[in-house]
């Protein structure tokens, strides 16, 4: 097995400086995400790594892929039973990452999450590959199933109950907007002396900050 403490690249793509603060978090954030958009060797643009905690503060983390990005937050959507949306009921606060490594850059959120509104749900829904809609009636995500075979047959049969008509949002299904209260940003620099900017929400004004690598 290769010794990953072997393992060196050095970064220096980019630079990022805080003169230009006045930018807001949010303009920063579209603008590096237009960057990554198109940049071909990013293949999911909009993932993340969203971390959340279940009732016994243990930290659970998976990849998710955000479907709405604004002044307000990032959105996600996912079943409402699922592991994830048990842990935001308990404890309703997360935090993601955009690593975009070709870039040599990634941008880290926190913050308080809430479900958007049934509305926003169903026209994201409405928005989706027939598949994907059907996929979310036939899975019980993050449950024990029995085999692949069983997770097909409950798709046969999902297909069959919408045979010729519109699959509707399921209503255990929906969308979190994570409205973030700190915004890191982070550009690989040399030697380990990286960037990092940080959007940091205090008494409802935004405190720009440089962070030591």
């Amino acid at each position: 097995m290769r010794d990953p403490s072997g393992l060196r690249r050095d970064y220096g793509a980019a630079e990022l400086d805080e003169g230009n603060a006045e930018i807001g978090w949010f303009d920063r954030l579209q603008a590096w995400f237009d960057e990554a958009v198109a940049t071909d060797s990013i293949v999911e643009p909009n993932a993340i790594q969203l971390a959340t905690v279940d009732p016994a503060g243990r930290p659970s983390v998976r990849t998710v892929l955000v479907k709405a990005l604004d002044a307000k937050g990032i959105v996600f959507y996912t079943n409402y039973e699922s592991a994830k949306a048990h842990d935001l009921a308990e404890s309703p606060y997360a935090a993601a990452v955009f690593a975009w490594l070709p870039l040599e850059r990634q941008v880290r959120l926190s913050g308080p999450v809430d479900r958007v509104s049934r509305a926003e749900t169903e026209a994201y829904f409405a928005s989706r590959p027939r598949g994907s809609q059907v996929g979310a009636w036939a899975s019980p995500q993050s449950t024990v199933i029995g085999s692949r075979a069983e997770l097909e047959a409950q798709v046969a049969a999902v297909e069959a109950r919408f045979d010729g008509v519109d699959v509707p949002a399921p209503t255990n299904w929906g969308g979190y907007r994570l409205r973030p209260e700190v915004v890191e940003f982070w550009q690989g620099r040399h030697d380990r002396l990286h960037d990092r900017l940080r959007y940091r929400l205090a008494d409802g004004v935004w405190v720009v900050e440089r962070l030591a690598p």
